[in-house]
């Protein structure tokens, strides 16, 4: 079973590079068929070229330019549009992600053959590192609605890590989110069109490089969008995007 791993990237030179080699030889040392797609959100540093030195040199490593319209939800969705592998998970440019943690997914949706593995931040195992307190209170609390509104268990809808088999990726189409509301989306329809899922710790750690690009004074109305779109396929739509068994 082949990986993808996409990597959103939008002016992350202080980072990039050190990530894509972790994740290579993380992936080399688990023994995983893998490809690393980075997406270049057409940056305006020197993100470009160093993905360009990185798939010179790194056989797995290749990538792509999102030219517009840009934000992490369209950079994400170009990848998902051009990976090649089984399964694919999106990972954070910053290393906020860990390697080892994919390798986790990787082996249980190996084992296991679930549809999609979820990562939690929050439950037994879970860890971060350096979490910004004002995002960590917006974080639980958003968090906490959407169990309430789902009626879910699941505690970390928000995290963007997460890995997905190709069919799951297919049958969650078409994608309306074109920024981090995507990595609310994507989940929602996992658990609403019936796909199977696990749930396994996962850490993250505070970017020591360059800025978040999450403005969450920016993504309340985009959050609050994609929850009402959801619900609304929840409860009315009479089971027609279910998945088929």
């Amino acid at each position: 079973m082949k990986l993808s791993v996409i990597i959103p990237a939008y002016n992350e030179e202080g980072c990039i590079e050190e990530t894509v080699r972790q994740l290579v030889h993380t992936l080399g040392n688990a023994r995983i068929e893998h490809e690393i797609l980075a997406v270049n959100d057409n940056s305006g540093d020197g993100t470009l070229k160093i993905l360009e030195s990185l798939s010179e040199t790194c056989p797995a490593v290749r990538y792509i330019t999102n030219e517009g319209p840009n934000g992490f939800g369209y950079a994400v969705r170009k990848g998902l549009a051009n990976f090649t592998g089984d399964c694919a998970a999106v990972f954070m440019a910053d290393m906020s992600d860990d390697p080892n943690d994919l390798v986790a997914f990787y082996r249980l949706m190996e084992k296991e053959g679930c549809d999609a593995v979820f990562g939690t931040r929050w439950s037994n195992g879970g860890k971060v590192y350096d979490y910004p307190k004002h995002k960590l209170w917006v974080n639980r609390l958003a968090n906490h609605i959407i169990r309430i509104l789902f009626r879910i268990k699941y505690n970390d809808t928000t995290n963007a890590f997460k890995l997905y088999k190709r069919n799951t990726i297919e049958g969650l189409q078409p994608f309306l989110s074109p920024h981090f509301n995507l990595t609310v989306e994507l989940p929602l329809k996992v658990i609403i069109r019936g796909y199977s899922y696990r749930v396994l710790p996962n850490s993250w750690t505070n970017r020591k490089t360059g800025e978040s690009k999450l403005k969450i004074n920016e993504m309340g109305t985009r959050y609050f969008f994609i929850l009402l779109y959801c619900l609304i396929e929840k409860y009315f739509s009479k089971g027609d995007f279910k998945k088929k068994w």
